[in-house]
């Protein structure tokens, strides 16, 4: 017969279950404290490759002979490539809440396809336009430079679209991600030979006329790993204080 507590109180059965239950869950908090120590690490390394990489001398982009790319290494890089502009450009849409130039507000970043000279492929984020300057007509001055040309920018990794991020238009040539294998594919770029990240130009590239803007690569991070860690080790803590207390009154009901 299963073992009853005194007084109409829990078996000892059930208390010894209670206990494990309460040490797992106090194991589980303790362990997503420690997860966000970790990623607290992981975005203050993020924090400080985004605010120097972008200041340290441009290196040649990585090149086939470098992929598949450790983007961690390479992402907020400021690179240099030669090459040729392609005549066509996608318009990816953004809300530029604190532009780094003149124009911000609801807009698109402007991409296009890019040959460098050593017959490989990079897609480009030229600037920003503001939603009214989508259409070409509305900025003449925009087209990208003719025949070979050096440009600057920052590596920016693959921006695969989730769940929940709502399909390119093609009638409207609007895009809501930066997915390289979906936008090389209707630049009819071929995937072996087109680079597994964009590159944002530096503002230094932005046209005569000022359009696309360029330099506006998003450089802000919501930091708040730390604040998360403090809530779970809390947590684990006041787990801690709860099962003290139920058991010191456990052993008074049992010694009454």
């Amino acid at each position: 017969m299963a073992e009853t507590g005194t007084a109409g109180g829990p078996s000892r059965l059930a208390r010894i279950l209670l206990a494990l239950a309460m040490a797992g869950a106090f194991c589980v908090l303790l362990a997503l404290g420690f997860w966000q120590l970790q990623r607290l690490e992981w975005k203050e390394g993020l924090i400080a490759a985004a605010s120097e990489r972008p200041q340290m001398a441009a290196v040649a982009a990585p090149g086939p002979d470098l992929w598949p790319l450790d983007l961690a290494a390479w992402n907020y890089r400021r690179v240099a490539l030669t090459g040729t502009f392609g005549a066509d450009e996608a318009h990816v849409w953004i809300a530029l809440a604190d532009p780094n130039g003149a124009m911000g507000g609801p807009g698109y970043f402007v991409v296009a396809p890019f040959t460098t000279e050593d017959g490989w492929h990079v897609l480009i984020n030229r600037g920003f336009v503001p939603e009214g300057r989508k259409d070409r007509a509305t900025r003449p001055d925009s087209a990208p430079p003719d025949g070979v040309v050096r440009v600057e920018g920052l590596v920016r990794r693959n921006d695969p679209p989730t769940f929940m991020t709502p399909a390119p238009n093609p009638d409207t040539n609007v895009w809501f991600s930066r997915d390289v294998t979906a936008m090389a594919e209707a630049f009819g770029l071929p995937a072996a030979a087109t680079a597994p990240y964009n590159v944002d130009l530096v503002a230094a590239e932005t046209p005569p006329g000022g359009l696309p803007q360029a330099g506006e690569s998003r450089i802000a991070f919501t930091n708040r790993h730390l604040e998360y860690a403090f809530t779970w080790f809390g947590l684990a803590a006041c787990l801690v204080g709860v099962s003290a207390v139920a058991l010191f009154r456990g052993r008074r009901t049992r010694r009454h």
